[in-house]
Parts: structure tokens; C-alpha cells; sequence
């Protein structure tokens, strides 16, 4: 599934907080055993005045952060798509009824990539989390290119 993409900069929706031009997207809520994301409505750039505001956990505990994709440098590209993003819509379930308020949607790669069908479970990715299903952890294994 292709979508027009925008001509801004895409942004990878799965990124460390490390990464140049960061910014945080979203807030890890919920509980330990079913955490979920709240989405904030304007993008927050990374500073080491959040990080810091995040101890004694890491950054990508708290926030979901996105930066530009990295394409061909990342191990989930394949060249043309994120195989992390296809993966996503292939094997996690569904948990929203209806588009969540995201304010990185139009310079999303897994939207530009998939469309609805990544929103409605990008909810349930946490980047940083020891107690991810065993599902959860095969989704967010790269695997060799041409799976």
C-alpha cells in the first residue's frame, strides 16, 4: 500500500531520542503489562533538559520519538520500505477504532507507507520496553532482506 508522500523530510515514528533532530511525538502511558502512547499535539524537540526529566529510566521509556528516516543506514529498510512498519500492520492487532490525533501523520514513514492501517496500531509501540510480548519482540526484530 503506497501513499503520497510530502515534501517535507520523512520521519521515522520508531527512532531513539539520540538520534539528530529528534523529537518527542507521543508519551508512553497505560500500564506495565498494556502500555500505550498518548500523543502530545505539538512535537517536542529533544533536549537535555527532557532527557533529564525522564530519569532514572531511558528517554525512550517515557516518549516515542521520531527523526528523519534513515533509510538505507537503517536495518529495517529494504531498499524501497520499512519492513518494521509492514511488519507492524502484518502481525500486531488492532488498538484504536479510529485514527488517533497524531501530529507527525503527514511526515510519517509508516503512514506514508501503509496508511490507516499503521496508525490504528502504532498506539501499542513502545521503543524502549523489558516487558514487550513475545509477539511484540519478533515484530520488532529486523530480519534479512527479501523476508
Amino acid at each position: 500500500m503506497k501513499h503520497h508522500q510530502s515534501s517535507e523530510k520523512t520521519l521515522c515514528p520508531s527512532s531513539r531520542p539520540e538520534l539528530p533532530e529528534s523529537v518527542a511525538f507521543g508519551v508512553v502511558s497505560g500500564t506495565v503489562e498494556k502500555p500505550q502512547v498518548t500523543y502530545l499535539k505539538k512535537p517536542q524537540p529533544i533536549t537535555e533538559k527532557l532527557i533529564a526529566l525522564t530519569a532514572p529510566v531511558t528517554p525512550a521509556e517515557v516518549f516515542r520519538t521520531a527523526s528523519p528516516c534513515a533509510t538505507k543506514k537503517c536495518q529495517h529498510f529494504d531498499g524501497n520500505n520499512c519492513r518494521l512498519a509492514q511488519r507492524v500492520v502484518q502481525q500486531l492487532p488492532v488498538v484504536e477504532d479510529k485514527l488517533p490525533a497524531c501530529s507527525i501523520r503527514r511526515e510519517c514513514r509508516w503512514f506514508q507507507q501503509e496508511g490507516k492501517a499503521a496508525c490504528l496500531r502504532c498506539p501499542q509501540v513502545i521503543t524502549d520496553n523489558y516487558n514487550a510480548s513475545e509477539l511484540v519482540r519478533q515484530v520488532s526484530m529486523p530480519t534479512a532482506i527479501g523476508e
